[in-house]
């Protein structure tokens, strides 16, 4: 192998793997035999029908959910059995779907409190911290970077859903993750919400950071991804460039099965991304 073989294999080195991972809670396989990888640089999309088994992968990556069976590594790095802090300190961070805030302290604090997670893994010692300038300019920076900097005294309690959103994703931020997992981060939203914070997920892609993204709204996923994982039953249906995967026979069935009760809203979705994609 050449010098040149080796540096080209270094760069495409997968920041994640994922590699055969099962879950099973009892007699249920939420997750089956699941295999694929995230490169750095990435922006990807976890997509599939409700119940697919997305956000079960999305924990079993975090450590929420231990795997039944398989592996994940980062980085070449094996993350079995490590609890959720120390896969936050190897580079994971998660932006959840609930948005749970602490209401009684600002916004700039909640980032604030997320940034001085290096200090200490117990979160009200990382509270009493948050005076430190450091992890206040760091919050003021982020918060900034997702657009809301102007409200960072402000408490949460009296903030829109999109304003919550973008804290989310501010906080995630502050961990400094190499790969960020985004858990439906447009949901709730309306329309034109929807659009700015997508646009604002792409554009922090476009800064270096890797994302791994799970998201129902079809017409952003495809407005803003470069490749696609498709679950569907526990199962990986599909993966690829956008226009191949949304073409693909059996994820056109995923999405339009006949008999599929509630997908009325993911088959409207499915149609126009599939004559757009």
């Amino acid at each position: 192998m050449t010098t040149h073989d080796v540096k080209h294999d270094a760069d495409h080195q997968a920041l994640l793997r994922v590699v055969g991972v099962g879950v099973r809670f009892g007699g249920l396989t939420a997750l089956d035999d699941v295999s694929f990888e995230v490169h750095e640089g990435d922006l990807l999309g976890l997509i599939g029908p409700n119940g697919a088994g997305k956000t079960t992968l999305m924990r079993a990556i975090m450590g929420v959910v231990q795997p039944t069976h398989g592996n994940v590594y980062l980085e070449g790095e094996s993350l079995n059995g490590l609890p959720i802090h120390k896969r936050v300190r190897r580079g994971l961070s998660l932006s959840q779907q609930l948005v749970k805030p602490l209401r009684d302290i600002s916004i700039a604090a909640n980032v604030a409190m997320a940034a001085a997670h290096h200090k200490t893994a117990s979160p009200l010692s990382a509270l009493l911290n948050v005076s430190d300038a450091k992890e206040l300019a760091l919050a003021h920076a982020e918060l900034a970077r997702v657009g809301i900097d102007s409200l960072s005294l402000q408490s949460p309690g009296i903030q829109p859903l999109g304003v919550l959103k973008r804290l989310e994703l501010a906080r995630a931020l502050a961990l400094k993750p190499k790969l960020l997992l985004l858990d439906e981060p447009l949901a709730g939203l309306n329309t034109q919400e929807a659009k700015a914070l997508a646009t604002t997920i792409a554009d922090i892609n476009q800064q270096g950071l890797t994302i791994l993204l799970i998201e129902h709204n079809l017409h952003e996923i495809l407005r803003i991804c470069r490749r696609l994982v498709v679950l569907d039953n526990g199962k990986k249906i599909g993966e690829g460039e956008p226009h191949t995967v949304m073409s693909d026979p059996d994820v056109r069935t995923a999405y339009l099965g006949s008999g599929a009760a509630g997908q009325s809203d993911h088959a409207k979705h499915m149609k126009g991304a599939a004559e757009h994609a």
